[in-house]
C-alpha cells in the first residue's frame, strides 16, 4: 500500500463517470479546489428519453483525456504536480465506471502516481466540504439523487450509519419519472420544478408518503403514481392545459419537499443532532432547499448545501473524497474492480487528523 506524509501538501486529479456527465478537477491539500471542467451527455441521451448505457460508456472514453488536459491549463499546473489520482469505483453504470477506472489506473501507472476509488455518494455527502464554511462533525445528511434518497448520521469521514433509506423510487427518480408522464423534456427533474414555479399551490394537495409512521425509510412510487392518475383525470375532463399541469408539478415538488423536511426534522430529534447537510442532485431543487432551510431556521440549527454546480455529479467531488483516503494512505492496486452497487456504511474510517 502507498504511504504519504500526510503533513506534506498534496494535488489530486478527480476523476467522475459514474453516469451521464464526465467531471475532471483538481484538489490542493492547502489551496483547495484549482479547477475543475465537466461534459454533459444530455443532448447525446435526451433524444431516448434516458441515459443509453453503451453511449455514456463511449463517450467518456472520448471527452476523458481532453477534460484533463483542459483541467490542467485552467489550473497553470503539469501532470508533474500532481501525487495522486480519484476515481469513481461505484455505485454507477458499470461501463461508465470502468471508462474512468481504466483511464486512472493507466495514468497512474504511466505517472506512477497512487490511486484510489471513491465511493460516488460518499463524494456526493462531502460537496460542502469544497466551500468556505464547512460542516463539523457529526451531523445529518440528507443524500438525493437520480438513484439514492438516504439520511445518515455521519461522524467523520468514512463514519456513516444509514439511519433512512427509499424502499423504491428515489427523489430525483420520481421528479424524472413524473416528467415522462407529463410529457415534459429530458432530463425531468429541471423540467418539473421549471413548470412548478408558474403553478398555483393550492389546487392540488397531493399525500406526503410514509409520514404516518414511524421511521426513516421513504417510498415516492405512490406518490408518482398519485400524479399520474391526478394528470389523466384532468386529461379525461378536458383540463390538461399547461396551467394544470404547473399546477400539478408544483403539488408534487411541495409533497417531495414536505416529505424530505419531515423526515429530516424526526433524523435530527432521534440523533440528538442540530446540523444538516443537504447534498446530491436534488439538493439543486429550490423548493427542498428552501423548506430545510426554514426548518433549520426555526430549529436554530445549521444547514448546508453544495454550491449549485457541485450538486449534481461533478469532479471536483471525487477530488476532495479521494485526497482524503490518500492522505490516509490508501490506494489500489493494479488489479482494480468498480462496484455498480456498493454499501456505503462499508467504507473505512479516515483518521481525524486527516481531515
Amino acid at each position: 500500500m502507498h504511504t504519504t506524509d500526510i503533513n506534506a501538501p498534496s494535488l489530486t486529479l478527480g476523476i467522475e463517470t459514474s453516469c451521464d456527465e464526465t467531471g475532471i478537477a483538481l484538489y490542493h491539500s492547502e489551496k483547495g479546489l484549482l479547477a475543475h471542467s465537466l461534459y454533459s451527455q444530455v443532448k447525446l441521451h435526451a433524444e431516448y428519453g434516458g441515459v443509453v448505457p453503451e453511449l455514456a460508456s463511449r463517450d467518456h472514453v472520448r471527452k476523458i483525456l481532453p477534460l484533463v488536459r483542459e483541467t490542467l491549463d485552467k489550473a497553470q499546473t503539469q501532470p508533474s504536480d500532481i501525487t495522486g489520482i480519484a476515481y469513481t469505483r461505484g455505485p454507477g453504470l458499470m461501463g461508465a465506471l470502468l471508462s474512468g477506472a481504466a483511464v486512472a489506473r493507466s495514468l497512474a501507472f504511466a505517472w506512477q502516481l497512487p490511486a484510489v476509488g471513491v465511493h460516488h455518494m460518499e463524494g456526493h455527502l462531502l460537496a460542502p466540504m469544497l466551500e468556505d464554511t464547512q460542516p463539523e462533525f457529526p451531523f445529518i445528511c440528507l443524500l438525493v439523487s437520480g438513484g439514492h434518497s438516504m439520511i445518515i448520521r455521519v461522524d467523520g469521514i468514512g463514519r456513516y450509519r444509514l439511519l433512512g433509506d427509499t424502499l423504491d423510487d428515489a427523489a430525483g427518480e420520481a421528479f424524472d419519472k413524473t416528467a415522462k408522464m407529463l410529457g415534459l423534456g429530458y432530463p425531468g427533474g429541471p423540467e418539473v420544478s421549471k413548470r412548478a414555479l408558474q403553478g398555483v399551490s393550492d389546487r392540488y394537495k397531493f399525500p406526503r408518503p410514509m409520514v404516518d409512521r414511524p421511521g426513516l425509510d421513504m417510498s415516492f412510487s405512490g406518490l408518482k403514481t398519485y400524479t399520474l392518475n391526478t394528470w389523466l383525470k384532468a386529461k379525461d375532463e378536458n383540463d390538461a392545459t399547461e396551467q394544470t399541469q404547473a399546477d400539478i408539478c408544483r403539488a408534487f415538488e411541495m409533497a417531495v419537499a414536505d416529505t424530505l423536511r419531515i423526515k429530516c426534522k424526526r433524523a435530527l430529534e432521534q440523533e440528538g443532532l442540530n446540523r444538516l447537510v443537504v447534498s446530491g442532485g436534488v439538493s439543486a431543487n429550490r423548493e427542498i432547499r428552501e423548506q430545510l432551510t426554514a426548518l433549520m431556521d426555526k430549529r436554530r440549527g445549521e444547514v448546508f448545501f453544495p454550491r449549485l454546480e457541485f450538486c449534481t455529479d461533478n469532479g471536483a467531488m471525487i477530488a476532495y473524497a479521494g485526497s482524503k483516503r490518500l492522505a490516509a494512505g490508501q490506494s489500489d492496486d493494479l488489479n482494480f474492480a468498480c462496484q455498480p452497487r456498493w454499501d456505503l456504511e462499508s467504507l473505512t474510517p479516515i483518521d481525524d487528523s486527516v481531515v
